[in-house]
């Protein structure tokens, strides 16, 4: 069997160092140098011929600098005969980018699938996509896992006699009805309208939330205006507490505080998809590691064995 050789770009290298941790074995050096034209040159300062070889590195900001970085090494694992490259990418920024609904736009999921693809990825392993169609959007085999286990894992420590959990809409009902069923709670959804990219509306809530502890599920949390208007209806009717809990947490501009300051608000809950800064880290905030879940994944891959069984809880 082929040998197997990690690498991280720039974008989260912790997650790497941890993944790697989990395997057991080294995580190779990669160079990154920057031109004085503001061109990037990546170098893997290990052998790569005829090996296993898994690239790390979630999408997240500065996104395009990240991408560049990501085709780069594609680029270099191709070129240095790679027997295999694995994309391991965690969280895909360009994954909200999946339909056309206005004239005369890109869909930058397909597009950036497509370059990653050309580039030299003949596999990519990541984990809740935003939407599950995005996954059609790669002509290499996609493994998609979810953090689902791991969430429900955590809240299973708590009393959820009184508990239900929420979706701020029902494009994310299925996940929520999958996550409730984990943790053997009733599921609810918000009816959403998206206005903007920061402005969105909540008419109702579909289920029943009063005098019971909520647990908000969603994929990500970026600006967190969807959550912020969903805890507005929630505070309407009457809700006892409120945990907010995703995958990705993002926090863009202030968003961790802003929902942290909400007095309903007991915890909020992420995964380390993406990193989080030191100047997020906020009281309420609990980070959860997937890194046990993208090693087994990897393991699995190199070995040749199934990873449907990561898929489901």
């Amino acid at each position: 069997m082929r040998e197997i050789a990690v690498f991280s770009g720039t974008a989260h290298p912790e997650l790497a160092a941890e993944i790697c941790g989990q395997l057991g074995v080294d995580l190779e050096p990669v160079s990154v140098h920057r031109f004085a034209n503001d061109c990037l040159e990546v170098q893997l300062q290990a052998n790569c011929r005829e090996r296993d070889v898994f690239l790390i590195q979630p999408i997240v900001a500065p996104v395009q600098e990240h991408l560049v970085e990501l085709l780069l090494m594609l680029d270099a694992a191709r070129g240095a005969s790679a027997g295999r490259t694995t994309v391991v990418m965690p969280h895909y920024a360009y994954a909200r980018s999946d339909k056309k609904d206005a004239p005369r736009i890109s869909i930058g999921g397909r597009l950036v699938a497509d370059l990653l693809v050309t580039a030299g990825a003949n596999r990519v392993l990541t984990m809740t996509l935003h939407s599950p169609q995005v996954h059609g959007f790669f002509s290499v085999p996609v493994d998609h896992l979810h953090a689902l286990r791991e969430l429900a894992g955590h809240f299973r420590r708590y009393d959820l006699s009184n508990t239900t959990v929420i979706s701020p809409d029902l494009g994310n009902a299925k996940p929520a009805s999958h996550f409730a069923r984990l943790l053997g709670v009733p599921v609810a959804a918000g009816a959403k309208e998206r206005f903007a990219d920061d402005r969105v509306t909540i008419s109702s809530i579909i289920g029943d939330v009063t005098g019971r502890d909520v647990i908000v599920l969603d994929d990500e949390i970026a600006k967190g205006s969807t959550v912020l208007e969903l805890l507005a209806r929630l505070r309407e009717r009457g809700v006892r507490s409120v945990r907010v809990a995703c995958t990705h947490g993002l926090f863009a501009g202030g968003a961790l505080k802003r929902i942290g300051d909400q007095p309903e608000v007991q915890e909020i809950v992420c995964t380390n998809t993406v990193p989080v800064h030191p100047e997020q880290a906020a009281p309420k905030l609990t980070v959860l590691s997937i890194a046990p879940a993208l090693a087994e994944a990897i393991r699995r891959i190199h070995n040749g064995e199934s990873v449907s069984a990561l898929f489901t809880p």
